[in-house]
C-alpha cells in the first residue's frame, strides 16, 4: 500500500479490545502502515482533530461513545469528512450494517477480523479516497464555484470559492444543511430541464445553481453563479468582441456540448451553429473547437480569479 520513497499511510484504529488491537496493529505494521490507536470514541476524535489519518478502522461497540456516534461526529468536521471509515464488529444483523453506513462508513467487516481481507479492502478505499481528493484539489485550484450534494439535494462539499460566494450571500453552513435540499428539489425532478438553473433568493444576493453531472454514487456536481456578476456569455462577448449569439455558442462549446446539442439548447439550426463557429474561430485566431474551448475556459478562469 506504500512504497519506500513515499510517506506511509496513517491508520487510526479505534477499539477497546487489547487483543484485537494487538492483532490488527501487527498486521498493519507488517504491511508498511503507520498505526495510531484510540481506546474509545472521544480519544479518537481528539487524535483525528490533531493528526488527520488516511483511513480509520472503527469498532462498533465500545463503552461510552459507540462507533456509530463517533463516526457521525468525525464526519461532521469538514477536514475529516473525506476520510474512509471501515467498521469492525461482531454484529451481523441488517440493522447494524445499515446503521454503520448511515453513520458515514464506507465498509463493514465482521470480527474476528481476517487481516488479509481487511488489508485488501483498505487498499481499495485508500485508492478511492486519493482519487476523490485529487479531483477536489484540482477543482479547488481551478477556482471553480462548485458544490456536491446527495441525490436528495443535501449539501456535502464545496470548493473554497463556492464557500466564499455562499458567505458573501449571507447563506451560512446551517442554512445549507437545513434549506438547500428543499431549494434544489425541482432540479432533481425527471421532468426538469437540467440546462436551466435554480435561482436562490434567500440571502443578501441572488445565486443561481446549475446541474453539471451525476456520478455512480448518486452524488451531484453543481455550479454556482453569482447573478450580480456578468454572465459567462457577457464575459466572452467583451473579451473576444463576439456577437451575443456567438458568445452563447462559445460558452456551450466550452462546456463540451456538440453542435447538435448547442442547436437544441439555443433553439437554432445546426447549420447556423456552423456559421457562428466560423466567425468565432476567426475572432479568436484558432482553427478548431478544442483551441476555442481552451481559450474560453482560460478567459473565464482569469476573470473569476480576478473578481
Amino acid at each position: 500500500m506504500t512504497s519506500n520513497n513515499k510517506s506511509k499511510d496513517l491508520v487510526l484504529v479505534v477499539d477497546d479490545s487489547p487483543d484485537s488491537l494487538g492483532m490488527i496493529n501487527d498486521a498493519l505494521d507488517a504491511a508498511g502502515l503507520t498505526v495510531l490507536v484510540a481506546l474509545e470514541g472521544n480519544q479518537a476524535l481528539s487524535i483525528a482533530n490533531s493528526i488527520t489519518p488516511d483511513i480509520i478502522l472503527m469498532d462498533a461497540m465500545m463503552p461510552g461513545l459507540d462507533g456509530f456516534e463517533t463516526c457521525r461526529l468525525l464526519k461532521s468536521h469538514p477536514h475529516l469528512e473525506h476520510i474512509p471509515v471501515i467498521f469492525m464488529t461482531g454484529l451481523s444483523d441488517t440493522q447494524s450494517i445499515v446503521k454503520s453506513f448511515d453513520s458515514g462508513s464506507v465498509d463493514f467487516i465482521q470480527k474476528p477480523v481476517n487481516c488479509d481481507e481487511l488489508l485488501a479492502r483498505m487498499k481499495v478505499h485508500l485508492s478511492n479516497s486519493r482519487l476523490t481528493q485529487s479531483a477536489r484539489s484540482a477543482l479547488d485550484s481551478a477556482g471553480q464555484f462548485l458544490i456536491t450534494t446527495d441525490k436528495e439535494g443535501n449539501f456535502k462539499w464545496a470548493t473554497p470559492q463556492a464557500h466564499q460566494l455562499f458567505h458573501c450571500a449571507g447563506l451560512s453552513e446551517d442554512w445549507l444543511k437545513q434549506n438547500l435540499a428543499f431549494q434544489l428539489q425541482p432540479l432533481f425532478s425527471h421532468t426538469f430541464n437540467k440546462e436551466k438553473g435554480i435561482q436562490i433568493n434567500q440571502g443578501e444576493k441572488p445565486i443561481e445553481i446549475k446541474f453539471i453531472s451525476e456520478n455512480k454514487n448518486d452524488e451531484y456536481l453543481l455550479r454556482l453563479i453569482n447573478l450580480e456578476r456578468p454572465s459567462e456569455s457577457q464575459i466572452m462577448q467583451e473579451a473576444f468582441e463576439l456577437t451575443n449569439r456567438e458568445s452563447e455558442v462559445l460558452v456551450w462549446l466550452a462546456r463540451g456540448k456538440s453542435n447538435s446539442e448547442i442547436a437544441m439548447i439555443l433553439n437554432i439550426s445546426p447549420r447556423t451553429i456552423n456559421t457562428h463557429l466560423v466567425q468565432i474561430f476567426r475572432k479568436l485566431g484558432v482553427e478548431n473547437r478544442t483551441s476555442a474551448a481552451i481559450l474560453a475556459l482560460k478567459k473565464l478562469e482569469q476573470y473569476f480569479t480576478a473578481h
